[in-house]
């Protein structure tokens, strides 16, 4: 074990103001999961500052916990993964991939969940903080009814893989599972247990590709205890409950200072607006 994890494991505690809980059980569980998204954002600030993102443990924790920063999906759930293993959740990676318009699947290793096992006999757990609007808390794997969460009604249906002329076949040969909110697929999840090396692809597609949202414009975001703020470039958005407010922000000196009261995040420079594409990026 690396000696400096429990240290580590302290002040990632305090990076998202929670206490250690006393055992790791689901409602821990539900309580760091809701911690983490109101207090870590998720934002791809790293893709268009040119800053090597490596899926390696120490550095995810190093820019999460040290440098107070945020990530995207491969960060977030994968530091998020450390914190949990060290306070003794059981906990594995899954991959999955997001359904696109049309119901079309995005590329393997599109995004990366947590199976986690507590020890009061519940679950299995999908944890996921890097999803951005989400569940605020874990969904049990196991469930195919209704999940009722503040964030919408969630549900997983077993995949049916594509038949002839378009229409769903059999289901999925591994048991795949789509993940459904408010009765729309947001992503199809493979129960197979994966390494984070496995995601080098996916995080290196995402942070590359024209065809990736994230290379398009700087985006970061959190839940607040009523909605979610984002900020997108000069945009401000707040949404509370279905309502949504938005502020444009004057000048460069407003947005670095939105950065810093809203999602804690200190930078000498801001992002370009509109293309990440073609930086020096490191696969790790």
């Amino acid at each position: 074990m690396d000696p400096q994890l429990p240290r580590t494991t302290e002040a990632y505690l305090e990076r998202i103001g929670a206490a250690r809980p006393a055992r790791p059980d689901a409602a821990a569980l539900r309580e760091l999961q809701l911690r983490h998204l109101t207090t870590v954002p998720f934002e791809n600030l790293s893709i268009h500052l040119g800053e090597d993102i490596v899926l390696e443990e120490k550095l995810l924790l190093d820019k999460i916990v040290a440098d107070r920063r945020g990530g995207f999906c491969y960060e977030l759930n994968g530091a998020f993964a450390v914190l949990l293993r060290a306070l003794g959740f059981r906990v594995t990676l899954l991959q999955a991939r997001v359904h696109g318009e049309a119901g079309r699947l995005g590329i393997p290793y599109d995004h990366m969940a947590l199976r986690v096992e507590t020890d009061d006999g519940t679950g299995p757990w999908l944890a996921d903080v890097g999803f951005g609007d989400h569940a605020e808390g874990p969904l049990a794997l196991g469930d195919r009814a209704d999940q009722r969460d503040p964030r919408g009604t969630f549900r997983f249906r077993i995949a049916q893989a594509p038949a002839e002329g378009g229409v769903d076949g059999a289901p999925c040969a591994y048991g795949d599972l789509d993940l459904l909110r408010d009765g729309a697929p947001e992503f199809r999840l493979d129960l197979r247990p994966r390494a984070l090396a496995d995601f080098r692809a996916g995080a290196w597609y995402h942070r590359t590709s024209p065809e990736s949202g994230f290379t398009r414009s700087p985006v970061c975001s959190r839940f607040t205890a009523t909605g979610r703020i984002t900020l997108k470039g000069h945009k401000l958005l707040t949404t509370v409950g279905t309502e949504r407010h938005e502020t444009l922000l004057g000048s460069d000196e407003e947005v670095l200072a939105a950065y810093r009261e809203h999602f804690g995040v200190r930078l000498d420079r801001l992002p370009p607006e509109g293309g990440g594409v073609g930086v020096s990026v490191s696969n790790g």
